[in-house]
């Protein structure tokens, strides 16, 4: 086939539209064409008026004719081989199975992956299935009840299972896993346009039973999913740089043997970092980002991103990305922007208190949200050492619950008294999302003065780009802590802990992705090192 990109087209163009472009830029008969398939749909809203950009894959008559007459032309070429290749096939007989700790999005593509493969996995989640982890979810956010154990955080599906479900991603991917991602997602049951759509996303209650279709297939491969099973320490042989993995102990005492253990742990399973920390497996602090959550009307993004064409059915809810160098040498930035969603209690700690943005898929809700946050480094951390980032969320998150009374509602501030300096002491026209509810007060109490000085610069900055961004009665919730992990679990490129051999560390809890997507890319990466080494190849 035959790729063609940068294909322009009017917003509200014609059936046929598409078809009499690819003819007339590549100068064929329309009967050449045999089919035609997008493999991106974007748009440029740069324009006074509104353009669709198109990548095509075309089968069609004299292709080798047509990329020796384009051969100079960066938008034609041969469509690359997109298709997934496993590494190889497991033996008739397993010496032993491996282990996938962890069951959100690098878990769930690691244990699919090694399924496939014929490995046979057996997965450890700390937390419930995802129909049970939602009920006690909605039991924070509707009753102030907080399960340690399930929550936004623990169980299947991941934190990304209570997020916009957003599906996009500016890693480096030669090999097209990113779309192996997608293809599973949509054979799960996710609608056929995330594979074409440019910031493709599938919303909660979609998530929520693709999730247990993927669990489905992996059990019918041969894998086991075990819920409930915390592992609380694992089991090493020999010493030093040299060390082996044994397998692991979960809570209940009982051991589970395995020389491969998938660490894909998730940003916030603070208390097994710990517990590695202890055994010495390497892991190095990161910088991260905090800040709060922003609200607005979603009208008031529509029209400032879309103008005249908001509302139109192919756009859906706009969202943005902005981002601003401070003047103390702090960035600060939008991040996982909820187009038409709320913001959520995402807390995992008692006493702690953390917020998240989520949408469904209609993205339908009268506000946008997005995390306002800003950079900081290890340099900021209390203390030294890899867990030193997770004392200062923990600290950030304590002052939090505090001022927010103790009961997990959130401390809130209308932007207008944020940048005022004064405390805020009652809502205007923008109603705040975040259940069980917020309390007004001075966020600049609780956060650090650096992110206090560069936000209230950023903001009027914001403003200038998407006009009323920095409106007096839009809402800032607080605190948005978690944005990635403050620490790297490091390991080495056959996918090793640097000095652990069979711990492969994986997925944003390591480092290593920050979103569903890229997670589920290194959830696969990770599983052809396991294969790998199973087999022999490295």
């Amino acid at each position: 086939m035959l790729r063609l990109s940068e294909i322009k087209l009017p917003l509200d163009h014609a059936e046929t539209a598409l078809r009499d472009a690819i003819v007339a830029r590549l100068g064929v008969k329309n009967d050449a064409i045999h089919s035609i398939t997008v493999f991106k749909r974007s748009y440029d809203a740069r324009r006074s008026s509104m353009q669709l950009i198109y990548i095509a894959d075309i089968a069609l008559d004299g292709e080798a004719a047509l990329l020796k007459k384009f051969a100079g032309d960066p938008h034609v070429c041969a469509t690359p081989d997109m298709n997934y290749y496993p590494v190889g096939q497991a033996p008739a007989t397993l010496p032993c199975r491996p282990l996938v700790v962890g069951f959100g999005p690098c878990g769930i593509f690691a244990a699919l992956i090694l399924a496939q493969m014929g490995f046979k996995p057996i997965v450890l989640e700390r937390g419930k299935e995802v129909r049970e982890r939602t009920k006690d979810t909605w039991g924070l956010w509707r009753k102030n009840i907080l399960n340690p154990e399930s929550n936004v955080q623990y169980g299947e599906g991941g934190a990304g299972t209570f997020s916009d479900g957003k599906l996009y991603s500016q890693i480096k991917d030669p090999r097209y896993l990113g779309r192996k991602v997608i293809d599973e997602f949509v054979k799960a049951g996710a609608p056929e346009e995330i594979v074409y759509v440019a910031k493709p996303h599938i919303g909660t209650f979609r998530l929520v039973s693709m999730v247990e279709k993927m669990r489905a297939t992996i059990i019918e491969l041969g894998g086991e999913i075990r819920f409930e099973h915390k592992v609380t320490d694992i089991l090493l042989d020999g010493d030093g740089d040299t060390r082996q993995m044994r397998g692991v102990v979960l809570e209940n005492g009982e051991q589970l043997l395995s020389q491969h253990v998938v660490l894909a742990l998730g940003h916030s399973a603070r208390d097994t970092f710990e517990m590695l920390h202890r055994h010495g497996v390497y892991m190095e602090a990161k910088p991260f980002s905090i800040g709060c959550r922003i609200e607005h009307p979603q009208s008031l993004i529509d029209k400032a991103r879309h103008g005249k064409n908001a509302g139109h059915p192919l756009l859906g809810a706009a969202d943005y990305k902005l981002v601003h160098h401070a003047s103390n040498g702090r960035a600060v930035y939008s991040f996982c922007m909820c187009p038409g969603g709320t913001v959520v209690a995402a807390a995992s700690e008692p006493g702690r208190l953390v917020t998240n943005g989520m949408s469904q898929y209609s993205r339908n809700e009268r506000n946008a949200n997005s995390a306002l946050v800003v950079s900081i480094t290890p340099d900021d951390y209390p203390g030294q050492g890899p867990l030193a980032g997770i004392a200062l969320q923990r600290q950030l998150e304590e002052l939090a619950f505090k001022l927010g009374g103790e009961n997990y509602e959130a401390p809130a501030q209308l932007v207008g008294d944020f940048l005022a300096g004064k405390p805020s002491t009652a809502l205007g026209e923008v109603e705040p999302s975040y259940k069980p509810g917020v309390k007004m007060t001075d966020l600049a109490s609780i956060l650090p003065p650096y992110a206090v000085e560069a936000m209230r610069e950023a903001l009027p900055a914001f403003d200038r780009k998407i006009r009323g961004y920095a409106m007096h009665d839009a809402v800032l919730t607080g605190l948005e802590t978690r944005t990635s992990s403050p620490l790297r679990i490091t390991r080495g490129e056959d996918g090793h802990s640097l000095n652990v051999r069979g711990l492969y560390p994986a997925g944003e809890g390591a480092g290593y992705a920050g979103g569903i997507l890229s997670a589920g890319v290194d959830g696969i990466k990770i599983a052809e090192a396991v294969a790998s080494t199973m087999l022999g190849l490295n």
